[in-house]
This record gives structure tokens, C-alpha cells and sequence, in this order.
């Protein structure tokens, strides 16, 4: 074997060895457990030469050897082959997700499934209305002058507003109004609706034009992305699992409230169907150097819509997680383009 590809597979070695046990790893431990084909003066060497390059780091004097954040990088660029999901876990995932009602619940679905299959926190982002389509607009007369403008998107996404009016209107008149906005939003994508939007008075007698006018600040605010509940988080609680690898959890909580700091990463992979895992400091944020975020976005009829990941500790199973942040992914994304 090379020996290039000799300390690739020492490095491979130890990151395997210390995500199983979470133990300095050492040279004669790497002899006993790996069939590398050389003596452990000779892996010690590799290990050496793999210190120098910043890959692992003796965490103490006379200690094993850990992986560092470049060494677990170049594992997860050099990894070919991902652990496949169980029959049994594809089953699972297919028929809890298959039972979703509506978006809400294909989210919060999806978040509970990817937490407790690879023991992280999960994260689900909901479809970006600038990426989404018009399906039907409504309007409802709540009282004669109130009322409920209610917009559905193509993935299923309701956003509900109540316009107050300055004065009466009649029944014909929201029929009128509701036929147009119909005619002129159904199936155009969202970022272009308020340019539409816009042009609604042409469509319509002018004797309408001042309650066009009222729905139209309404609708605006509608087609607005509303951040504060973009994500659906889930799996907290296994962090605990994880206290070796988080011995200061506070700052990776925080991080999580921060709902800017995730959707950051989730926005990173919602135009990319392959799996993106960001590694300590390549997260860009203080609170999360100790920790791996894995993610990978989903789509529906060729759309990039949002996209779903799991956070955890470095000296995660990257092979493991990686496919089952894939598989979730993509059984999102086939779910929503059924809808």
C-alpha cells in the first residue's frame, strides 16, 4: 500500500476508534484492533507525520492520539461509501412520514424521525416562500367588514391574514376580487407575486380599486418570509447524550435559539441535494467549535425548497449520519411534490 494511502487508512482508524470509544487513541491499539499490515513502529511513524500535518493532536503528554477538525475533514471528503439504512428503517421513516396530515405535520414528522435515528438534534426548514408557488388564494368574508385572506402554496405552506376594511362589501365583490387574484397568482412563483400584485387594480372596475387597495398591503405582508418560524428543531435532549463532547452545553444552546445561526447552514444546502457537513469552526460560530452540522437539501418537481440537518458532536459516526440526513431528506421531498 502506498503510504499515502497507509496513513489515510491510520487516520481512518483512529477517527473510527475515538467516535466508538472517545479515548486518546494509540498506536498499539491501532495494531490490535486494524489490520493495517504494519508494525506499530511503523503506524507510530504515520501517526507522526499525520501530527504534523494537523490532522490529529496528543491531547496530553504520553496519550494517544485525537483527530482534529482538518483530520475529520479529510475523512468526510475521503468518504466513499455511506452506511445504508436498514430495510427496517426505511419502512419506518416511509410509513411515519407517509401518515402526515398536512405540511406542519410532515415537518415536525420528519424532525422527530432524524433525531431519533442518528441521536442528534434535528433540524427541518420549512419551504422558502420565494422558492414556492401560488396554488389558490382565499378570501372569506368574516363579517361585513372583515376579511380572512388565506394563501396556499404549491408545498402546502398556509399563510393567513384578517384585513380589516373601512367599509362594507358585498359578497359579489370578494367573488370578483377572489376570481382575479386567482387568475393573475395561481402558479407564479412568489417572488414575482408582488410585481403582480401590483397591477391587480387594471383587472378590476374602479369602483373596487380602494378595497383592492386594502388587500394589497395585506397580501404584500403575506408573501413576506416570516423567520420566526422557518425551522422545526427537535432532538435537544440528546445532547445529554453527547455531555463528554459538550462539556460547556450552554453556548451550543444558545446557538440553537439563535435561529439565524441555523437557517445560515440550512440556507448553505437548499440548493444542493448532496450531503454538506460543516465541522467546529467551519460553522462560523463560537458556540458551535465543538460540534458537526450535517445537512442536505430537498426539493419537489426539480424545486429547491429548504432543507433538513442534524447537529452533533465532532466525533460523530459522519458515514451513519450523513445517509440518514440524505434518506430524510429525500423522503421530505418526495412527500411534498404529492401534495
Amino acid at each position: 500500500m502506498p503510504t499515502r494511502d497507509r496513513k489515510l487508512e491510520v487516520l481512518r482508524a483512529i477517527i473510527e476508534d475515538f467516535i466508538s470509544t472517545n479515548e486518546p487513541v494509540g498506536s498499539k491499539a491501532l495494531s490490535d484492533r486494524h489490520n493495517l499490515g504494519v508494525s506499530p513502529a511503523t503506524i507510530r511513524n504515520d501517526m507522526a507525520v499525520l501530527e504534523e500535518e494537523g490532522l490529529i493532536a496528543q491531547p496530553h503528554t504520553s496519550a494517544g492520539r485525537i483527530p482534529t477538525d482538518a483530520g475529520y475533514r479529510l475523512f468526510v471528503d475521503k468518504l466513499t461509501e455511506l452506511k445504508p439504512l436498514s430495510a427496517a428503517e426505511r419502512r419506518a421513516i416511509q410509513t411515519f412520514l407517509d401518515g402526515a396530515a398536512d405540511l406542519d405535520d410532515v415537518l415536525h414528522r420528519a424532525v422527530r424521525t432524524l433525531a431519533q435515528l442518528t441521536r442528534h438534534v434535528a433540524v427541518v426548514q420549512y419551504p422558502l416562500l420565494s422558492r414556492s408557488r401560488v396554488r389558490h388564494v382565499e378570501l372569506v368574508s368574516l363579517t361585513s367588514t372583515r376579511l380572512m385572506l388565506v394563501l396556499i402554496t404549491d408545498t402546502g405552506r398556509v399563510e393567513q391574514r384578517v384585513v380589516d376594511l373601512a367599509g362594507p362589501v358585498t359578497e359579489d365583490a370578494v367573488f370578483d376580487i377572489r376570481g382575479t387574484l386567482n387568475a393573475q397568482l395561481h402558479d407564479r412563483l412568489l417572488g414575482e407575486a408582488p410585481e403582480i400584485v401590483g397591477t391587480l387594480p387594471v383587472h378590476l372596475p374602479p369602483d373596487l380599486h380602494a378595497l383592492v387597495g386594502a388587500l394589497t398591503s395585506v397580501l404584500l405582508d403575506a408573501l413576506v418570509e416570516q423567520s420566526s418560524d422557518r425551522i422545526v428543531l427537535g432532538g435537544t435532549a440528546n445532547l445529554t447524550e453527547n455531555a463528554l463532547d459538550f462539556p460547556a452545553i450552554r453556548p451550543v444552546l444558545e446557538a440553537l435559539e439563535e435561529q439565524v445561526v441555523l437557517l445560515r447552514l440550512l440556507d448553505q444546502a437548499v440548493a444542493t441535494s448532496q450531503v454538506l457537513v460543516r465541522i467546529g469552526n467551519e460553522t462560523e460560530h463560537e458556540g458551535l467549535i465543538g460540534a458537526s452540522v450535517v445537512t442536505s437539501g430537498y426539493g419537489a418537481r426539480g424545486a429547491a425548497l429548504g432543507a433538513v440537518g442534524v447537529l452533533g458532536p465532532r466525533r460523530m459516526d459522519y458515514a451513519h449520519t450523513m445517509a440518514r440526513v440524505a434518506a430524510v431528506a429525500r423522503y421530505v421531498g418526495e412527500l411534498l411534490a404529492e401534495r
